[in-house]
């Protein structure tokens, strides 16, 4: 599994339109995000996201967002964003892409795993999303270890929407695993969120796999 002849990051990052066939063509991640935080108008939010062993059943990462972040009960989106912005402060502003950038911290065991279901939940606002789409590249340094390409379907307006997409791991050769547990944090992916083949979102990941070794 090598990345392959396709576009450098730098290639993409100067189309007007990022397409998904773009994106799938990258060998190796992106240096900076391909869109801003302020292209997601369908105000897409991720406020839930779980990571499941299917063989097990084990909850292996889980995270959400306070209750008091979603939306309130007999709130709209516009009464929910104003009195947001009333508690902003400059502080909370100065980084237009936080949020948009995840580290996660495994056990080696996790590279053993074959398949994983992770369950992720969102909110949208006022517009309708139509073929929402996520293409995930995982690299290893610039080595392209997996693409993983999900379609989410059609959302309605101002509605929380809950899905699990399933992840089969790739079989790792022992001195790539190895590489990638003595190696923190230069596993790493770019996630692009498509509405209508248009790129609306942009998030970046890194892992490490050495989580318990004593050294």
């Amino acid at each position: 599994m090598g990345g392959g002849g396709g576009a450098a990051s730098g290639d993409v990052k100067k189309e007007s339109n990022v397409t998904p066939e773009d994106v799938l063509h990258l060998n190796k991640i992106t240096d900076d995000y391909l869109c801003s935080a302020n292209a997601n108008i369908f105000e897409i939010d991720f406020t839930r996201f779980k990571i499941r062993d299917l063989e097990s059943g084990a909850v292996l990462f889980e995270i959400a967002k306070p209750p008091s972040e979603q939306f309130p009960d007999g709130l709209s989106i516009e009464d929910t964003m104003l009195a947001a912005a009333e508690e902003l402060t400059l502080d909370d502003t100065a980084d237009p892409n936080a949020g948009r950038y995840v580290r996660y911290q495994f056990t080696p065991a996790f590279l053993n795993l074959k398949t994983v279901g992770a369950t992720v939940e969102f909110t949208v606002g006022s517009q309708p999303v139509n073929n929402f789409r996520m293409i995930e590249r995982h690299f290893f340094r610039d080595r392209l270890l997996k693409t993983f390409d999900f379609e989410f379907g059609y959302c309605i307006p101002y509605s929380k929407n809950t899905c699990e997409h399933i992840y089969e791991f790739p079989n790792l050769p022992p001195d790539l695993v190895a590489e990638m547990i003595s190696s923190p944090f230069e596993t790493r992916s770019d996630s692009f969120y498509f509405v209508e083949n248009r790129l609306v979102m942009h998030n970046k990941a890194d892992y490490a796999y050495d989580g318990g070794i004593i050294v």
